[in-house]
């Protein structure tokens, strides 16, 4: 089964695998016990540390303090952190080679007392409040003067109140290479009372400082802010607390990507990708009335790693200019397998990748639900390994958790993995490739994939997560179809019912839940690399360099308990997907405005992006950042859509024409109960 994460089954209903329970413990056991971290509430007490924020050093999140001026970037801005900043002391260098922030980042900071409700602050059920002329909370993008909309939420995870986290976000992305400002203001506490600003807050935004004071530079740089907010209706006097930051830039975000993809393709120019079939097994129709031949083997792709054949833990070889390349003769042998439906035998079939779930392997392209959109709609679904997110490199995914400083292992071997399955899908397609291999010919000669179809993509859970990079960087797939996804760990992970084992490592590493927050953040910034979230901006309104247009079609299951939709929402906004609507039945959503933001889909067949809601019954997800678990959260719906033969002819239709065809008959989507 394609999933986000392995579950945690720790619940009566499942349990949970033997090798990441022995796995979490290993880590849990021999970790470094993480040093005692104080926490100053004075503007001395963290040298480099913003002094506005006192409660963790980079607070609030993210920060142009962090930053400084680079003539050399798109943005004009180059992060800076030190390692005395870090979490643990980690090394920033990763960190520093960007721009700017995340385009999905969290606003994070600490409000001690703040009570949301009385505040007016939008929850994640009404974002459009976020927009109200009196919201207390105010994001602009000061490139376009657009107040941009959010929602607000106190972490319902924290253990310690004076150590709970305000986290602010983003119900579109941020635009890559915007500036933007913040301004809390009209803040009130649980009995309806105004929550003064913290005290160096209301220093450094009060009168002018004398040039000798400790806090005059903050001053300074904090004035075009406030100047900002207060020509947008927002006056200094009524504010809690205010900053700035600066959105890293497209070219910044998917550079290295694209680096990798030209530079691999230029050198392969018209050939096809060497390959090398190692298994083809028949079967007969009694064996297997759907899939008639597997065929298994590796593909020859350069390795951008900076160790030889790529293994897990390998970073990505970076030259002089900060982006990737090749060591000499290094090779990665990407391992493929392939299921061939029956039908191609007698109608040659559509070509298509299949992206496995998190953790997993190529070999879920076996998988029930695969083998039935194969049969019914005469399509070849071939799958490689996502490395850096499969099943060999849970060890380091792991590890990471444990060790921010190792965490960039993770993105940068997922995008050697994107380019394994660009080359994949290259062979798929090309008139030399997998086509001129007997396994992939009729005992006539006759071939089983029509290369004149071109390429597609198919992906369920982790491959909806990663797909939508993976089709965003490619020039053979112009259409894919994401299932169940979502986008930002950052978001998503605390939403997750699979987060459980690995948030235990969090815990025993930072058992301070608003130093987990700023972790999750500062995963998401070198996570962008390997996840949609960075190559949004590549998908239904734009492409990316060298890159054509491409169209997603996002079937998402209502209630999902692994892959929140909240993130599937935010994808949608992001990249101007248009909804099916009815989106879902009256009553069943507890939003103020279901799907807000998202215009509807137009009569009749669409072509472009767009958002499919299916309903299996499960009740709604909590409003709070914690995952569905308990009976009152029902069963998980997170397989339905794809286990539903009307889900896979809309998704086969899409991928055959681009065109998104309501196959509800005018009514709410629903998936029987799997």
């Amino acid at each position: 089964m394609s999933r986000t994460l392995p579950r945690p089954r720790a619940r009566s209903r499942r349990r949970m695998p033997a090798t990441i329970v022995a796995l979490a413990a290993l880590l849990l056991v021999f970790a470094v016990p993480p040093a005692a971290e104080a926490h100053p509430d004075d503007p001395g007490g963290a040298p480099g540390c913003d002094p506005i924020d006192p409660a963790a050093c980079l607070l609030p999140f993210p920060n142009d303090f962090y930053t400084q001026a680079d003539r050399h970037t798109e943005t004009g801005r180059r992060v800076a952190f030190s390692a005395a900043m870090m979490p643990h002391g980690a090394a920033p260098d990763a960190w520093n080679r960007n721009d700017g922030f995340s385009p999905g980042s969290t606003l994070t900071t600490r409000v001690p007392g703040v009570d949301l409700g009385r505040s007016g602050a939008a929850p994640v059920t009404d974002v459009g409040a976020s927009l109200a002329r009196d919201a207390p909370i105010v994001v602009l993008d000061t490139d376009t003067g657009e107040r941009w909309p959010h929602w607000a939420e106190s972490d319902a995870n924290a253990v310690d109140p004076t150590r709970q986290a305000l986290l602010v976000h983003p119900a579109r992305n941020f635009v890559p290479g915007h500036h933007y400002v913040v301004g809390l203001r009209n803040l009130r506490g649980a009995d309806g009372r105004p929550l003064a600003a913290p005290e160096t807050f209301a220093k450094v935004a009060g009168r002018t400082l004398p040039r000798r004071d400790p806090l005059a530079a903050r001053q300074a740089r904090l004035r075009p802010v406030l100047d900002r907010l207060d020509r947008a209706g927002v006056e200094p006097r009524d504010l809690y607390l205010a900053w700035d930051f600066t959105v890293a830039s497209e070219r910044n975000l998917t550079a290295g990507m694209l680096r990798m993809r030209d530079d691999a393709f230029g050198r392969l120019g018209d050939q096809a990708p060497r390959f090398t079939v190692t298994g083809v097994r028949n079967s007969t129709p009694q064996e297997d009335a759907r899939i008639a031949r597997e065929v298994t083997g590796t593909v020859t792709v350069p390795s951008y790693l900076d160790r030889p054949g790529g293994p897990t833990g390998s970073t990505l070889n970076l030259g002089r200019d900060g982006l990737p390349r090749q060591l000499p003769g290094n090779t990665q042998q990407a391992q493929f397998r392939c299921e061939i439906p029956r039908s191609a035998f007698d109608t040659p079939s559509q070509a298509s990748l299949y992206g496995h779930g998190l953790l997993g392997s190529n070999n879920e392209v076996a998988g029930g639900n695969v083998k039935a959109m194969a049969a019914e709609h005469g399509i070849t679904f071939c799958a490689t390994k996502w490395i850096g997110m499969a099943d060999e490199d849970l060890p380091t995914v792991a590890r990471a958790l444990a060790d921010l400083g190792s965490f960039g292992a993770v993105p940068d071997r997922t995008r050697q993995g994107f380019l394994n399955a660009l080359f994949l899908g290259r062979d798929m397609i090309h008139e030399r490739g997998f086509t001129a291999d007997p396994a992939f010919r009729t005992d006539a000669g006759r071939p089983l994939i029509d290369t004149a179809k071109g390429l597609v993509y198919d992906g369920n859970s982790q491959g909806g997560i990663l797909g939508g990079s993976l089709v965003a960087v490619s020039r053979d797939v112009k259409r894919g179809v994401l299932g169940v996804t979502g986008m930002n760990y950052g978001v998503l992970l605390n939403r997750s019912s699979d987060f459980g084992p690995y948030g235990r490592i969090l815990d025993a590493t930072y058992p301070d839940r608003l130093d987990q927050q700023v972790v999750l953040s500062l995963f998401q910034m070198l996570w962008d690399r390997g996840e949609t979230n960075g190559y949004a901006s590549g998908l239904g309104r734009g492409s990316l360099p060298g890159t054509p247009r491409h169209d997603v079609l996002m079937q998402i299951a209502f209630g999902d308990h692994q892959v929140s939709t909240v993130t599937a929402e935010v994808e949608a906004r992001t990249i101007g997907a248009r909804i099916h609507e009815p989106a879902i039945a009256p009553g069943r959503n507890p939003d103020r405005v279901p799907y807000w933001g998202i215009r509807p889909l137009p009569h009749g067949p669409y072509r472009g992006s767009a958002l499919v809601v299916w309903d299996s019954g499960s009740p709604a997800p909590p409003v709070t950042n914690t995952p569905p678990i308990g009976p009152e959260y029902g069963r998980d719906p997170h397989s339905d859509p794809r286990n539903s033969p009307v889900a896979r002819q809309q998704k086969a239709i899409f991928l055959a024409t681009g065109r998104v065809v309501d196959v509800c008959g005018g009514a709410p989507c629903t998936a029987p109960a799997g």
